[in-house]
């Protein structure tokens, strides 16, 4: 039996919200202690409500139980793609619809095996020569260009549902990416990447991957903002771009792509209310940082 190996677990990286503490003046020109309805109350409530990033993770197993519990519920309305009309009904932009179809033949499912256990993300393919990005805290141990992950099997699930076994070409935890390659049978489309400077604040994206395990999910949204200052990876603060695309464990690794099926970025955080999933406040890696990781990892290792 699959059982969760604690990749879905919070566990960084962090983000400091700018929100402010309104009732901190109110407290310190209280003489008495904060009763029950006082300034301490609402202050023990704003940190509670403290967002964190989590990585979007989760393992394959654990997905399972989370999906059979949702049979009649939200998580099989996104098992599919919607018809144009029922995206026209519900305002999503028709050239969405072609951008799914566009970007789907390319986006796979990432998964671990490590022995009954079994943790899962996504990546795309992005290049004629196989190769697949995907996030490097995916893969969450040590390995070696060309070998398989400390003995664990690394794998992809095509969009035709089959199962190939995947090279790990390699790592950079700095930016957390990393590059798989598949063989050729795969059939895997390659992804086009936007150019420098493209995205804009507010233009309609799509966020593709297989959260709770369910592969070819789209969901949709906007930019919400540019270099957002988020700690992604081993590494300092970077910039990220920040979509309201619902973003949930195992998006990790897939792309965020324009209306014109155009990969903006690598989904790879989620901010999260305590004990909450996705709160629409998602995190990509710039597809142009991305690019210049995965494009060294290729040159080093094959």
């Amino acid at each position: 039996m699959t059982v969760p190996t604690g990749l879905g677990e919070p566990r960084g990286p962090w983000f400091v919200s700018p929100v402010t503490d309104p009732w901190a003046a109110a407290a310190a020109a209280t003489d008495g202690p904060s009763g029950p309805d006082g300034p301490g109350r609402w202050r023990r409530r704003l940190l509670a409500a403290s967002a964190v990033l989590a990585l979007s993770v989760t393992s394959g197993g654990l997905a399972g139980g989370v999906v059979a519990g949702w049979e009649n519920g939200p998580a099989r309305l996104a098992a599919g793609l919607p018809s144009p009309s029922a995206s026209a009904s519900a305002g999503v932009p028709a050239d969405l619809v072609a951008a799914a179809a566009q970007v789907l033949p390319g986006v796979v499912s990432v998964q671990i095996s490590r022995g009954a256990m079994v943790s899962s993300g996504s990546g795309f393919a992005i290049d004629d020569h196989h190769h697949i990005i995907t996030n490097d805290h995916i893969l969450d141990g040590d390995s070696l260009p060309g070998t398989p992950l400390n003995g664990h099997q690394v794998s992809v699930v095509a969009p035709d549902g089959r199962r190939i076994v995947a090279e790990v070409v390699g790592r950079d935890p700095g930016s957390d990416i990393a590059v798989l390659r598949v063989s050729p049978s795969a059939g895997l489309r390659p992804l086009v990447l936007a150019q420098t400077g493209s995205t804009q604040v507010g233009e309609a994206v799509l966020a593709v991957g297989s959260p709770l395990g369910l592969s070819g999910t789209v969901t949709a949204g906007i930019v919400s903002a540019l270099d957002r200052e988020v700690r992604l990876g081993n590494g300092g603060r970077r910039t990220a771009v920040q979509t309201d695309a619902s973003i949930n464990p195992g998006n990790s690794g897939g792309p965020l792509v324009n209306a014109d099926g155009e990969v903006i970025g690598v989904n790879t955080a989620i901010a999260t209310l305590e004990g909450a999933g996705s709160i629409g406040i998602g995190f990509a890696i710039p597809i142009q940082r991305a690019e210049q990781a995965a494009d060294e990892i290729i040159r080093r290792g094959g």
